[in-house]
């Protein structure tokens, strides 16, 4: 029977002949067929990964050198491109749309030999925190089905939460990757903005929009992220830093700098049970000699305001471009002139949530408003970075939870969109700034769901970052 721990394990086995890719991909399509019920997948490429899982088998067995993802099964969110597979952002919209490219990310996973084994569900072009804004339906938490598993990348993190997936990429606009991935008790690593190029990246905000990765450990994810990261002439905001070797040495017994925001644990809305957990940890820290401070920090209530007025502004723009003229869905009836067709397109094509952050979008930019909202939210962005900049020079890291709650029953917040913008408070300020964010399961709630620890660093700062996360993985889990 095959078994999937990690991919050094899986890479061992393969080498020792004790496993082969297409076992590994007949065991994952029997797995995904059993929680079909989860919708997790748009789309199974199962005759597809089959044909490369048997062609990988065969390049092992002649000898040639393996790639550094060599059989690895990644899960693909439906709005990261993949040349001549459909793409629809979970939009009606994008209807039966095929993309003629691959993102540079899914070029790389290629090259170094993984099989993609298929399109994951997630809210409509990334906007929501629950996965229940999808064309194709909710996904289902697979910890509580009655539950949400976080957004907008559901999808992505139940596909490794259930074992449909070893590894799966998600995108992270304001903790589209750590949200869910707290929900569901993985990890979920969101990049700095810049370390992964966004080509083939379905643009929600393209100032905020940063592809992910979700794994069970931090070496997984440190050998997907060496391996997708870097620069490409395909994206000028892509930075040209070198990418460090994430994933030799990830073994640290250096004695780190943590600071956290008291506001953030002491604040009304967050579950008691999830701030006394951290403050535990907190302390467990100080006690084995890393340096531990709170350090104040006046703008939370601030962050998701500023966060939502430039991201539905840059949203308004980006979706501009989808009218049904060239591609995707067109109404069947006619309209009457251009002006109608647009409408009609538009009003059919998209949900309510897209709809909803299309028209606050278009409102904090017209004239009269562009002044009160977007610049000064523009100014709040820029006040966060150069405190938080503060911050990391004193300081390694910051510790933040990454939600004031443990996933919330299916439909709790659909009818109180102001209840679910705020619960992403803790998320949104590293893609404010850019940092570099990951979500660590540490705890098990006393409802039984999975809660963990949110640690943030500087920017490009990845190693130290994975290299402490498998510190506090390891001693505090």
């Amino acid at each position: 029977m095959f078994e999937f721990s990690s991919i050094e394990l899986y890479h061992a086995q393969l080498k020792e002949g004790r496993a082969t890719c297409l076992q590994a991909v007949e065991y994952y399509l029997q797995k995904i067929n059993s929680s079909l019920h989860l919708n997790a997948f748009i789309e199974i490429y199962k005759d597809e990964a089959l044909e490369r899982a048997a062609a990988l088998d065969k390049k092992r067995k002649k000898g040639d050198t393996p790639g550094r993802l060599h059989g690895v099964i990644v899960g693909l969110k439906d709005v990261i491109c993949y040349k001549d597979h459909k793409i629809t952002a979970s939009s009606k919209i994008l209807e039966g749309f095929t993309s003629v490219y691959s993102a540079t990310a899914v070029e790389r996973l290629i090259a170094e030999d993984a099989i993609i084994i298929g399109r994951l569900n997630c809210d409509e072009f990334a906007m929501g925190s629950s996965n229940e804004n999808s064309y194709y339906g909710k996904v289902l938490n697979a910890a509580d089905e009655t539950r949400i598993p976080g957004g907008s990348s559901g999808g992505s993190a139940v596909a490794v939460q259930a074992g449909l997936s070893m590894v799966s990429l998600g995108s992270d606009t304001g903790g589209s990757v750590r949200q869910p991935a707290d929900f569901c008790g993985i990890i979920g690593l969101k990049p700095t903005y810049g370390r992964i190029s966004r080509y083939g990246l379905i643009a929600y905000a393209s100032s905020f929009d940063q592809i992910g990765v979700f794994g069970n450990t931090i070496s997984d994810i440190s050998k997907v992220l060496e391996v997708i990261a870097g620069p490409d002439e395909y994206d000028s905001t892509v930075s040209q830093l070198p990418v460090e070797d994430y994933s030799s040495d990830l073994s640290t017994t250096k004695k780190y700098r943590f600071a956290f925001f008291q506001e953030a644990l002491d604040h009304p809305g967050i579950d008691p049970e999830i701030a006394d957990k951290i403050k535990q940890l907190i302390e467990k820290l100080r006690v084995d000699g890393h340096v531990i401070e709170p350090v104040q920090f006046d703008y939370l209530d601030y962050i998701v305001a500023a966060y939502y007025v430039l991201t539905t502004a840059e949203a308004s723009s980006n979706l501009a471009r989808f009218d049904g003229v060239k591609y995707g869905y067109r109404p069947d009836h006619a309209a009457d002139n251009l002006d109608d067709f647009y409408k009609q397109t538009r009003s059919e094509g998209f949900g309510k949530e897209v709809k909803r952050r299309i028209m606050l979008g278009t409102f904090v930019l017209s004239t009269g408003y562009y002044e009160a909202y977007f610049s000064k939210a523009q100014q709040v962005r820029k006040l966060l970075k150069d405190k938080t900049d503060l911050i990391f020079r004193d300081y390694d890291f910051i510790l933040l939870p990454n939600s004031p709650t443990t996933a919330f029953k299916i439909g709790e917040k659909m009818n109180d969109p102001i209840a679910m913008y705020l619960a992403d408070i803790y998320t949104v300020m590293a893609n404010l700034i850019g940092t570099p964010s990951i979500a660590l399961p540490l705890f098990k709630h006393s409802n039984n769901m999975p809660f963990g620890l949110q640690v943030m660093a500087s920017n490009f700062n990845e190693l130290p970052l994975l290299q402490v996360s498998d510190l506090i993985m390891q001693k505090y889990s």
